[in-house]
């Protein structure tokens, strides 16, 4: 009777792990979706912004700003995002050794050059801080940078970078995140914030070239592109931020739903073995009542 009391008090112990890793499932699909319409509402000023950007490109004329300077990369930062919480499956671990990666190939373009490591999120602070490598150094970030941080915090954090790198601090900075696809499917991705790149520069080029005679730049074209590129820059790091909690969401649900799964099949192990040693318990008193009555 020890083992099926024992065994009682396992299985609502599953049946209770079971029925909060479904509740944490719930929450975490939830915060999916919001950040889903988060995107969606994002969407509109990105595109908005692009087609300026693409109208701006297309007259072929020559822009000067300091954010498209490229110079030669003594001191790169590269800005890591991962989560604060756990629970997320192999979220963070997947994030770390695409950084890994990064830190690499950034070594061998540039051997000399030193590197600051911005980790953004406890989880993903507490791998990069026992990074051992060769001019590699990790700067944690600022008070209330995290991965959860509002937009408003997302425009700060980024204009710091944005300083840092007019300032000559760092001569490239780039993002290492999560992109969500979907649910089941999120994929480690690199941006490079400072400098912005020829190739986003040159996105929708061609698509405005005709459009561009029925367009008067008032006071003029550079001044509209100075203004715009800012824009651009903190439209990306938004849509990054968001996208990175999309996705770590994303992975806590597939995390719970595994969970969950083997908790459902663990509850039913148990729940066969109690039933095959209730009965056996239950076989044992009937011999035993029976073998009393056989004796009288």
């Amino acid at each position: 009777m020890a083992t099926l009391k024992a065994l009682r008090i396992r299985i609502g112990s599953v049946s209770s792990s079971e029925k909060i890793t479904g509740a944490m499932k719930m929450i975490s699909s939830a915060k999916v979706h919001k950040n889903e319409m988060e995107l969606k509402r994002l969407l509109p000023f990105r595109r908005q912004v692009d087609s300026i950007m693409a109208h701006l490109l297309a007259t072929g004329l020559e822009f000067n700003s300091p954010l498209i300077t490229k110079r030669e990369v003594k001191h790169a930062a590269i800005v890591v995002f991962g989560s604060d919480d756990g629970l997320c499956g192999a979220y963070n671990i997947n994030i770390f050794k695409y950084l890994l990666t990064r830190i690499r190939a950034l070594k061998e373009e540039n051997p000399e050059a030193e590197l600051t490591v911005i980790p953004i999120g406890k989880k993903i602070a507490n791998a990069a801080r026992k990074l051992d490598l060769p001019k590699v150094t990790v700067e944690l970030p600022g008070e209330g940078i995290d991965s959860k941080m509002p937009p408003e915090k997302v425009n700060e954090f980024t204009e710091g970078l944005r300083e840092k790198f007019g300032d000559a601090t760092y001569d490239q900075v780039e993002t290492v995140y999560m992109r969500f696809v979907s649910m089941s499917r999120q994929l480690p991705k690199t941006e490079v914030l400072f400098p912005v790149s020829p190739e986003v520069k040159e996105e929708g080029k061609e698509a405005k070239k005709d459009d561009n005679k029925f367009y008067l730049f008032e006071p003029d074209p550079d001044s509209i592109f100075n203004e715009v590129l800012p824009m651009f820059v903190l439209s990306t790091m938004q849509e990054i931020a968001i996208e990175n909690r999309a996705s770590e969401q994303a992975a806590r649900v597939m995390a719970m739903q595994s969970a969950n799964d083997n908790a459902k099949k663990l509850l039913e192990e148990l729940q066969l073995e109690y039933n095959k040693l209730r009965q056996q318990a239950i076989t044992t008193e009937l011999l035993d009542i029976l073998g009393g009555q056989t004796e009288r």
